[in-house]
């Protein structure tokens, strides 16, 4: 073990224990870290060696992102570069970025912290992890999509899997100039979309379908009604006759799951010219 992950376990134990994390997930986050960072500084003073400044700062922030965020997940969270952050049980954390998949040096403490910051996840989206619910596929209240699986159902520790949402509405244009297709496919597929011709969009994960549809979007006519349907809502269309809709997963009841099915049935009901 590092000694900067022994000191994080050691002062993490202490503050936590002393702590009451629900009263303090209530503060603002300048009360809380500066209660923290007072925590910090006694437990500095007590420790049996010299603490450099940068660590007691990296200290105070892992303690925060614990509290507030998603622990030693939020610095990938919160570089725009990635796209993906991938769990695979406390020590195998993976991202992608510009279209590769890379090992991350950040680790969690052990996998009672990673499951605990699966369930909070959950707990946000008005969602549960246990066992007797022990999957969740959810969309974060960024847009960003999340899906939990705890063991037994896998093996070697909680998995966590968050494809970021991206802000940026890319068009034609730009998949053009990124060499992601001709010009001319892109005249063919503006005027597929301008003519309402149906249009099947295919293939694998970040492959780009969604950026593709959200291209497509731009050619619909603002006065068609446009009716969407998601399993987790990612489009970005800018017309105003819109209604998007959204699949839900049922309940640990097993009631109240509602299918794209259900929606499309619900969906022609609702005069769209497009769906």
């Amino acid at each position: 073990m590092s000694s900067n992950k022994e000191l994080y376990l050691a002062f993490r134990s202490q503050i936590f224990e002393a702590m009451d994390v629900e009263a303090a997930q209530q503060m603002s986050q300048d009360e809380l870290e500066s209660q923290i960072r007072n925590a910090v500084e006694m437990l500095v003073s007590n420790y049996g060696r010299p603490i450099t400044g940068l660590m007691k700062a990296g200290l105070v922030k892992s303690l925060i992102d614990e509290i507030f965020g998603l622990g030693p997940l939020q610095p990938l969270v919160e570089d725009q570069s990635i796209t993906d952050i991938m769990v695979n049980g406390p020590e195998r954390i993976f991202y992608e970025r510009n279209g590769r998949i890379q090992k991350s040096d950040i680790t969690f403490v052990n996998e009672d912290q990673v499951l605990a910051i699966a369930k909070r996840i959950a707990s946000r989206v008005g969602r549960r992890v246990d066992e007797l619910s022990p999957t969740v596929d959810a969309r974060l209240e960024d847009g960003s999509r999340v899906n939990i699986v705890i063991p037994p159902i896998v093996l070697d520790g909680t998995s966590i899997s968050i494809r970021k949402f991206r802000e940026q509405n890319i068009g034609f244009e730009d998949l053009v100039n990124y060499g992601s297709m001709s010009s001319d496919m892109a005249r063919v597929l503006m005027i597929a979309a301008r003519c309402r011709m149906n249009v099947l969009i295919s293939g694998g994960t970040g492959s780009g379908k969604t950026t593709l549809l959200n291209a497509l979007s731009h050619y619909v006519a603002d006065d068609e009604r446009i009716v969407t349907i998601e399993d987790a809502a990612e489009l970005r269309f800018h017309q105003m006759n819109l209604v998007r809709m959204e699949t839900r997963a049922e309940s640990v009841e097993r009631t109240g799951a509602v299918t794209q099915r259900d929606l499309v049935i619900n969906a022609l009901r609702m005069r769209p010219d497009r769906i």
